[in-house]
């Protein structure tokens, strides 16, 4: 790419990773400006051993990391993430010649290598600490093209409104309802015993498996115990719904899994659950509560968008953000 090359005045090279870099590389995405945890070795470490063949990638310059990329190069396809929600390149708040840089290097190195395509999915925009789009331009710059969107949906923060005040009227309804309601409790633990089973039960309504076993959560809980919450619902302590938070990085909680017993569905657990996480959030100052992908996953389109699943997200005052991917051929 002779334009790309214009602005390819820092030396710059790539190595696959090796063990001997993890803490290298968790110290450098978590002082990252857009990574999350989903790029943490220590987070890749809950898999179990040989489940992927990992191809890790580590930008250098002056033998100083600027940008790693978790991922896996099979069948000459160079794609990320593998084992994560999010993936692509990880940077600091870096500027335009130096993601400039940072392409130009990764599409050399997949020459090289006889890379036949790379498919990249980042973390949306609201994981930024410091909003940033130098990586984007570079990529659709050098060639790179949207492959898929997915519509997701987030709820921005503010510790100067009321909570409540900000969700649909019938839902600010119900959950005053369960906050007089002296048989509805909320409490964040551990008890993931409890909350696997409903989880199971709601998965299987729709004739799917959760994307972690149990032994993956307990597993995760080991590996990164500030990252994962617990907040499960009871009604006269028995065990009717929850919310299982990721917390991606300093910017956004993620709310993983949302789960209800359907029989005791009439008490609106899913409702004050969503309340209780974001009023956590909100408290620890974090900027959004990421809600998750709304796709109707049998569809032959996979960006078809569940309209029912999107609606209910928008009672709690969600907005849409996009999850893409960008990919290109070598």
């Amino acid at each position: 790419m002779e334009n790309a090359r214009l602005f390819n005045s820092i030396k710059m090279k790539i190595i696959p990773y090796q063990d001997r870099y993890k803490k290298a590389w968790d110290n450098f995405v978590l002082n990252s400006n857009n990574g999350t945890m989903f790029h943490l070795q220590c987070f890749l470490d809950y898999h179990e051993p040989g489940k992927f063949s990992f191809d890790h990638l580590i930008f250098l310059e002056n033998n100083k990391i600027v940008a790693v990329l978790p991922g896996q190069l099979k069948n000459g396809l160079y794609e990320s993430p593998i084992g994560a929600s999010y993936g692509s390149i990880v940077t600091g708040d870096i500027k335009f010649k130096t993601a400039m840089s940072i392409i130009d290097c990764l599409l050399s190195y997949a020459k090289k290598n006889r890379f036949t395509e790379i498919m990249l999915t980042a973390a949306p925009i609201i994981y930024e600490k410091y909003p940033n789009q130098n990586l984007d331009f570079a990529m659709l710059w050098q060639g790179f093209k949207y492959e898929l969107h997915y519509i997701s949906s987030a709820i921005k923060l503010d510790q100067n409104q009321e909570i409540i005040s900000r969700f649909q009227s019938t839902v600010r309804r119900n959950i005053r309802k369960t906050l007089k309601n002296s048989d509805i409790h909320v409490e964040i633990n551990d008890r993931y015993d409890q909350f696997y089973p409903i989880l199971l039960d709601n998965k299987s309504r729709h004739d799917i498996k959760p994307t972690h076993s149990y032994e993956d959560l307990q597993r995760l809980k080991e590996l990164l115990p500030d990252n994962l919450k617990l907040f499960m619902v009871y009604f006269k302590n028995k065990p009717i719904g929850g919310s299982l938070m990721f917390y991606a990085n300093s910017c956004v909680a993620v709310c993983f899994y949302n789960m209800l017993l359907y029989d005791y569905a009439q008490y609106k657990p899913i409702h004050r659950v969503m309340y209780e996480v974001v009023k956590d959030a909100t408290d620890n100052g974090y900027r959004y509560v990421d809600i998750g992908v709304s796709q109707e996953t049998k569809a032959d389109n996979p960006m078809t968008p569940r309209i029912s699943l999107i609606d209910f997200k928008e009672k709690f005052d969600a907005k849409t953000i996009m999850r893409n991917t960008l990919s290109i051929k070598i």
